[in-house]
């Protein structure tokens, strides 16, 4: 029970390290992460031959350095997560908690939609719906907000359902309190832990969705310095200059698995059932260790203390 405890010290790494990078892209990446050069294309990394320190981890087929656009690119990934989690968050927490609360028909109507929205194929959905109103940074957002609003409102009407049953909220209603006094003041707050905890996992899997459609060719335009995008440009070279693809395609990697280590982290000590399972099971534990050695002493003089 031990590991449940620690701290996710590789995914604060990662998430540290795209945090400052994104920061201070200006000032860290080599290069310009638009400008190419058309006599350095193709440069390998630093370690093999015809590589230079000019570029560490080398050219695409434009010249661009490779280590500047993944430096920039996760301002991108970092700014299309935060936005997109952010709409769709504060959408789909608001009807989940009109949801949970008024419950009837209303209950009945949103829990509708958001079955649908749920049951719909989100990549496609995506590609269909940028592919029309063209793909920029800002429709990306959009799409993504819409598309992930479903699974805040399902998670946050559950909770909601619970908390409204708890004496406190009864003796609010009593009191005269409004529906809408009653929900900022006292299910919202409780409600606080879950959604931290679906944000963080959300987080992932929106830098790769928009990874997706940055590979599709309907995500961010380029000559941005997406990830999906550098990883499509460099899929036609994957036998001569592989680093084209591979290094944005292990950032991509890493900090998925970073953002997942941490919302696991965070549900295990933010969900109370959790947190009253890894109470009973170390209460469970402890009396373990006194049998055991009431039994070495027995074998060891033969006898048994009288209680």
């Amino acid at each position: 029970m031990r590991g449940r405890r620690d701290l996710p010290w590789f995914a604060l790494a990662v998430l540290g390290a795209l945090v400052f990078d994104a920061v201070f892209a200006d000032f860290l990446a080599p290069q310009s992460p638009t400008a190419g050069d058309i006599t350095a294309k193709l440069i390998p990394p630093v370690w093999m031959e015809r590589g230079t320190g000019e570029h560490p981890l080398g050219t695409d087929r434009f010249g661009r350095d490779v280590l500047s656009r993944i430096i920039y690119g996760s301002r991108i990934s970092l700014l299309v997560s935060l936005i997109a989690i952010g709409v769709s968050g504060t959408l789909g927490t608001a009807l989940g908690l009109i949801s949970g609360y008024r419950g009837g028909l209303t209950d009945a109507f949103l829990m509708r939609l958001t079955d649908i929205g749920l049951s719909l194929p989100i990549i496609l959905i995506a590609v269909v719906m940028v592919a029309v109103s063209e793909p920029s940074f800002r429709n990306v957002i959009l799409v993504i907000a819409l598309l992930l609003w479903p699974r805040f409102t399902r998670q946050i009407r559950g909770e909601t359902l619970a908390i409204k049953e708890q004496d406190f909220v009864a003796l609010a209603v009593v009191a005269g309190r409004s529906s809408t006094w009653i929900i900022s003041r006292h299910i919202f707050p409780n409600v606080v832990p879950t959604l931290l905890v679906i944000s963080t996992l959300q987080v992932g899997y929106v830098i790769l969705l928009e990874g997706t459609l940055s590979f599709l060719g309907v995500g961010v335009p380029p000559p941005n310095p997406a990830w999906g995008l550098m990883i499509a440009d460099g899929r036609g070279f994957l036998a001569t200059a592989w680093w084209i693809s591979l290094f944005p395609g292990l950032a991509m990697v890493l900090t998925v698995l970073a953002v997942n280590l941490m919302g696991d982290w965070l549900r295990d000590h933010l969900d109370p059932n959790l947190r009253q399972l890894c109470s009973r099971a170390v209460a469970l534990e402890a009396p373990l260790a006194e049998p055991a050695g009431r039994a070495v002493g027995v074998a060891a003089t033969g006898f048994e203390e009288s209680p």
